[in-house]
């Protein structure tokens, strides 16, 4: 395939800033001809992009689903997926829950603390977002003035050790990567490089995955140093994962997560995505 290839990109129906036909037409300005939409635990944009595509490009239908593994937040992302199917969509409407229920008392924490002098700031996140995220409630503080950018959001009021840090048990890896595969989906692990997680712990993760019918590793990412992609590479050879490629794109204005820019992948790596274009 000549054009370029994302196989991980987020529309405003989760964290990221474009409808999804924006998000469709970017990609075609930019070369994109094979593009997945992989909203976190929703398939909501996913009929939009479609129609949006045409005959432009061709639109993998996706979802990044959250999951835990050992108490650690891991993301899987779902490729070739069946939006429709009702075991999918009932497992996706439980993590919808979670989401607001988390967000919810994020929010009342925040709003106990003397900064905020009883403001919610979760409270138009909650009105307002499709699937409400802890990066919607940064942004929220942003426009509030309550930090300074969204890092320092998490750094002052989100993220572990403060005031707002609410920790979530998610549904773990196997029941993640069999509702996938159940709604005919590879599945894929996100962005492994961005787990805190020691060199040992990451190989086990894999392993896990793996045995639990996990089809592929996503080795080609922006902005990856060279010992990363060398570690990725490694772990997916190793454990016999076919390796997947995506900028993981949220919004326009972001040098380091443009649609269709990566390394190519590693040498003696399956590519996954030639299964989407039978």
């Amino acid at each position: 395939m000549d054009k370029l290839i994302d196989l991980h990109s987020h529309s405003h129906y989760s964290d990221g800033t474009l409808p999804p036909a924006e998000l469709v037409a970017l990609a075609v300005t930019r070369g994109v001809g094979l593009l997945a939409l992989t909203d976190h635990d929703t398939t909501a944009g996913v009929a939009e992009a479609r129609d949006a595509a045409g005959e432009s490009l061709r639109l993998v239908p996706g979802v990044e689903i959250t999951c835990g593994w050992r108490g650690q937040e891991i993301h899987v992302v779902g490729l070739g997926i069946d939006a429709a199917d009702e075991p999918l969509q009932k497992h996706l409407a439980a993590l919808l829950d979670l989401r607001r229920a988390r967000i919810a008392t994020i929010g009342a924490k925040l709003a106990r603390q003397r900064h905020f002098a009883g403001r919610d700031p979760a409270t138009a996140v909650l009105a307002d977002a499709h699937v409400p995220t802890r990066t919607h409630l940064a942004r929220a503080l942003v426009a509030g003035g309550d930090a300074r950018s969204t890092q320092d959001a998490f750094d002052r009021w989100l993220g572990r050790g403060t005031a707002g840090h609410v920790p979530q048990q998610w549904p773990g890896i196997e029941s993640t990567v069999e509702v996938i595969r159940g709604a005919g989906g590879h599945a894929v692990l996100a962005h492994p490089h961005r787990y805190k997680l020691s060199s040992g712990a990451l190989g086990n993760l894999c392993a896990e995955f793996r045995t639990a019918g996990g089809a592929a590793l996503e080795v080609s990412l922006p902005a990856l140093s060279p010992n990363d992609a060398s570690r990725l590479a490694r772990l997916a050879r190793l454990h016999d994962l076919a390796g997947s490629a995506g900028s993981d794109f949220h919004e326009p204005g972001l040098p380091w997560r443009p649609l269709g820019r990566f390394a190519k992948l590693p040498e003696g790596i399956e590519p996954l995505w030639p299964r989407f274009l039978v």
